[in-house]
This record gives C-alpha cells, sequence and structure tokens, in this order.
C-alpha cells in the first residue's frame, strides 16, 4: 500500500495503487518521483474513482494532484501555458460547471472547468512577450504601451499568484488588450482528472478523450445522471477493472448528520414518509438540519432553493421577487440568475467562445450587479469562476406562472441567455455546492407519489440525494408552500471580486484581478 497517511482508507489506498500504477504506465512514476516523456499512443487509458458522499473522493484527487507536481508533472489552467517542450508532462484538474471547479480551488486544487481546457486563449503576441519573460525565463520586454513600472507590477503579482491574467491585469491591461480570441484545443494534453464526471455527456467523455491520453473520473454514482443519457454515466460503461470503487465513509464524514440521511437513502425499502421521519429526528438531535414550515427568502438570494418541477421553481421565484419588492419591469442589483445558454449564431462563434470562456457556460450561477453601458448589456458577477466580474450582453427572461411567455428583463438581440436563480430544479443544481441549501420537501413527496423511477431507483431518492448533499453545512427541509420574508434587502456588498490564493501551487491558479469589462465592446 503506498498511502502511509493514516486519514486514508484501506480502498482509498487500494484506488491511489491502481491509479498510480496506470501512471507509471504512461511514464509517471509517483513513487520515485520521476517522470519520462509522453510516448505517442493510440489507446488511452481511462479509470473511474467512483463512490457516495463522504467516501474520500476529493482527498484522494488532491493526494493525487500533490504527488504528481511533486514528481515534476507541471498544471495547466487553459489560462497561459506556455512552451512545452517534448519533455514535459501535464496534469490538468477539470469540473464541468464553474461552482464544482471553484470548491477544488478553495481546497487547494488548482482546478479548471472541461471548457476552458477545449478552448484556449489566443494571446496578442506584444504582449505574449510579458507572458514569456515571466513563466519561461525571457529577457524583460520593452514595450512602448507597458512602462517599466507596469512590468515591475506583474512581475510582483507574478511572483505571488503564479497567474499570467492576473500579472497582465497588474500591468494595467484589459483582457481585451492581450487575449484577441478563442480556438478550439488542436494539440493534446497528457493527464486529465475530471471531479463530478456525473455530470458528463457522452459528447464530452468523447472530446476528452481525445485531448487526454491518461484520464481518470472521479464521480458518485448515486447521483443523477445527465439529462438525454437515459439514466446511465459515462464511467458506468467501462469495463470492470477500470472502475475502483470508494465504499467505506470517512469519520468526519460519519459524524456529519446531512451525510447520514444522504447513505440512509441507499436502503431499497425506505419510504418517503420514512425518510422524511428520519429527517425530523435528525433535526430534533443536530442543528444542522432544520425543518422550516417556511422558505427563507433572504437565504434564496445566494442559495436557491432546490425543487424538483418547473411549476413550483417558477412559483418561487416570483414569490422571492415580490418579498423583495422587485418591480416587474427591472432586475434589482443583487438579484441571482442562472445560465441558460449562449444565444449567437454560428457565424459569431468567436463572441460565443469569448463569452463562455468568461464563465457564461450553461448553468453558471450569476448575480447581477446592474445594467450595462450599452443598451441590452448587463454587469454580472459569475459565481465560482476565477475572474467573476462580467459585462456581455444579456437576454434575460423572468418565467411567469401559468403563461408559456416570460418577461424579458434585459432583450439584447443576442448574447448570454439568463433565467432567474432564486430557485432552480434539482437536475440543474448538480456540480454546485452550498453553505446552507434549502429543499423544497413537498416536491419530492410529489415524486413519491408519482411512482417514477431512474436506472431502476425510486426517483425520489435520487432527488433527494442530489438536494441534500448540496448542502456543506446545513440543511433546510422546508414542508410547507409558505415564503418567510427577507430581513434585509437585496445587496452586491458580499461579492468579493478577488478570489481566494490557492493552497497548491500551480503555473496559472486564476485569472484574478482582470478586468473583463470589455466584453462590451
Amino acid at each position: 500500500m503506498s498511502l502511509t497517511d493514516a486519514q486514508f482508507s484501506e480502498d482509498q489506498a487500494e484506488a491511489y495503487d491502481q491509479v498510480s500504477e496506470a501512471l507509471s504506465q504512461a511514464g509517471v512514476d509517483l513513487l520515485e518521483g520521476t517522470t519520462l516523456p509522453p510516448e505517442e499512443t493510440e489507446d488511452g487509458s481511462v479509470l473511474a474513482v467512483i463512490g457516495k458522499a463522504g467516501s474520500g473522493k476529493t482527498a484522494l484527487l488532491a493526494r493525487l494532484t500533490q504527488d504528481l507536481v511533486s514528481a515534476g508533472v507541471k498544471t495547466v489552467s487553459g489560462d497561459w501555458e506556455g512552451r512545452r517542450t517534448k519533455a514535459t508532462r501535464t496534469l490538468a484538474i477539470l469540473a464541468p460547471t464553474n461552482k464544482a471547479a471553484s470548491v477544488l480551488r478553495l481546497r487547494g486544487v488548482p482546478a479548471t472547468t472541461i471548457h476552458r481546457i477545449l478552448y484556449t486563449p489566443v494571446y496578442d503576441p506584444e504582449y505574449e512577450k510579458i507572458a514569456e519573460w515571466l513563466s519561461e525565463g525571457e529577457e524583460r520586454p520593452k514595450l512602448e504601451d507597458v512602462s517599466d513600472a507596469a512590468l515591475d507590477r506583474a512581475e510582483a503579482s507574478y511572483r505571488q499568484h503564479g497567474s499570467i491574467p492576473a500579472a497582465l491585469a497588474a500591468a494595467g491591461l484589459r483582457g481585451s488588450d492581450f487575449i484577441t480570441g478563442w480556438k478550439r484545443r488542436e494539440d493534446p494534453l497528457d493527464i486529465g482528472f475530471v471531479d463530478e464526471a456525473s455530470m458528463l455527456d457522452a459528447k464530452q467523455f468523447e472530446d476528452l478523450t481525445e485531448i487526454f491520453p491518461t484520464l481518470c473520473l472521479f464521480g458518485d454514482p448515486a447521483q443523477l445522471a445527465p439529462v438525454g443519457q437515459s439514466g446511465e454515466m459515462v464511467f458506468e460503461k467501462l469495463p470492470a477493472p477500470q472502475v475502483l470503487s470508494l465504499a467505506r465513509i470517512h469519520r468526519q464524514a460519519a459524524d456529519n448528520p446531512i451525510l447520514d440521511l444522504a447513505h440512509a437513502l441507499g436502503d431499497p425499502d425506505l419510504t418517503y414518509d420514512g425518510f422524511d421521519a428520519m429527517v425530523h429526528r435528525a433535526a430534533e438531535k443536530d442543528d444542522r438540519i432544520v425543518v422550516s414550515p417556511r422558505i427563507d427568502a433572504g437565504l434564496m438570494a445566494r442559495s436557491p432553493a432546490l425543487v424538483w418541477r418547473n411549476a413550483t421553481r417558477i412559483r418561487l421565484i416570483q414569490a422571492f421577487r415580490k418579498a423583495h419588492h422587485a418591480p416587474a419591469e427591472a432586475l434589482l442589483e443583487g438579484e441571482p440568475l442562472i445560465c441558460d445558454g449562449i444565444e449567437l449564431p454560428l457565424k459569431h462563434r468567436r463572441k460565443r467562445l469569448d463569452l463562455e470562456a468568461r464563465g457564461l457556460i450553461k448553468g453558471a450561477q450569476v448575480i447581477y450587479l446592474g445594467p450595462g453601458k450599452k443598451a441590452g448589456f448587463s454587469r454580472l458577477h459569475v459565481m465560482g469562476a476565477p475572474d467573476p466580474r462580467v459585462s456581455a450582453a444579456s437576454i434575460i427572461k423572468i418565467e411567469l406562472p401559468d403563461t408559456d411567455e416570460p418577461y424579458i428583463a434585459s432583450a439584447a438581440r443576442m448574447g448570454a441567455a439568463f433565467l432567474h436563480g432564486a430557485a432552480v430544479t434539482i437536475h440543474k443544481a448538480q456540480g454546485s455546492q452550498w453553505d446552507t441549501v434549502q429543499v423544497y420537501a413537498p416536491d419530492l413527496s410529489a415524486a413519491a407519489w408519482a411512482g417514477r423511477s431512474e436506472a431502476g431507483q425510486p426517483l425520489w431518492t435520487r432527488l433527494a440525494y442530489v438536494a441534500i448533499t448540496r448542502a456543506q453545512e446545513r440543511l433546510i427541509w422546508v414542508t410547507r408552500n409558505r415564503l418567510a420574508l427577507p430581513k434585509a434587502p437585496l445587496t452586491v456588498s458580499d461579492l468579493d471580486a478577488t478570489p481566494a490564493p490557492l493552497t497548491l501551487q500551480s503555473d496559472e491558479p486564476g485569472l484574478a484581478g482582470l478586468d473583463t469589462s470589455e466584453t462590451e465592446d
């Protein structure tokens, strides 16, 4: 067994050894801490590490990342990769959403989104010289529009954060100054780790296997499969020897009442009424579980209420806006939104890539900061994105009960489309976590009453599992169709434009401090 850390279980150690063996065959020896140049091969290696919440998947991913970095493997984020020699070994840690990537970054793992690896930035040749000077040790450049003092600021920023985009921003350059566009990645990478792999669809998995000769998926088989996947997750199609299961729930997880409830859902004889009674009993013993007859409208501004039915979602959004005295014809600063995709024709592919690269991918959680400088533009804070402040052409739809036509609060002809985010479906909440989560229990009861199933399990149990495991600290189980009024008005003062620094160093941990207001140009 390779792992000596007492906090690691036997199944974690076994999974570590099998992943380590696959890496060794690919030329990276974690035991010796050495690497060999990558070899071109047509046959890729794919492994999956699966386990329910609390089984230690993230801890294992972080340990493997740390050991790979110690062996000399370079982590890449998709922001600036610099030159790679034929002997350079690389690692990319990916997640399907900004929020999922930010959860890893807060734990010291230099993660980025899948999209930021599939598409890479194109740098202006002049400002690329600054990047090469900082990261590759090239000669200090002399540029007409960048002073020596600005270069000094860039150098100081790079030494502190290790981020090329942050260094360029410290020199006073906006994103549009040094990023001229985005292109589909043409050259393959090396080693890829993918968290929240239960969210991958078949096309994403195919794209990743084309880019990474060595790919390791980390996923939870108890979650909901992607829409359109017939209840099947991509790692369920792998041969049995390529799937490593973590079954033991760790002590710190076993002490968590939320995870106790999550694992109780694995009992095939458990009924909804029995589970509801378990939640009530847990609430009597532990204040991390709360049973409430009302949804808290104040919490919905940052942590959406989780529901099953779209009709419930729309009703709750309208109740939230009414409780905050939001006008029907406009948004208030601080209202939450969910990105519903990019509405652009194919000829505007570059604009699409630019918006998606800035974090406006489908399902991204966004906070409205106010109107932009141009008609149809909105200033936005993308939750979990390395550089969260964006201004973009926006189509903001506020759905209304009993009508198919939403109200359009922002009506750009094309751009990023948004729905209101005070309440979201449990399917869309996958990959995200919040400190406190409100779960609308009557919707789960309706799913149980409907008798629907998915992948051989009652649908309500999968919905309940995903919903309650979105809570990191506190679960509020809402039992009635009532709304508690907010105690304070909406605000944006709680939003920090600069993300917390990583504890695990990487070459490009993020885009801290980068000004992206140029998307209005």
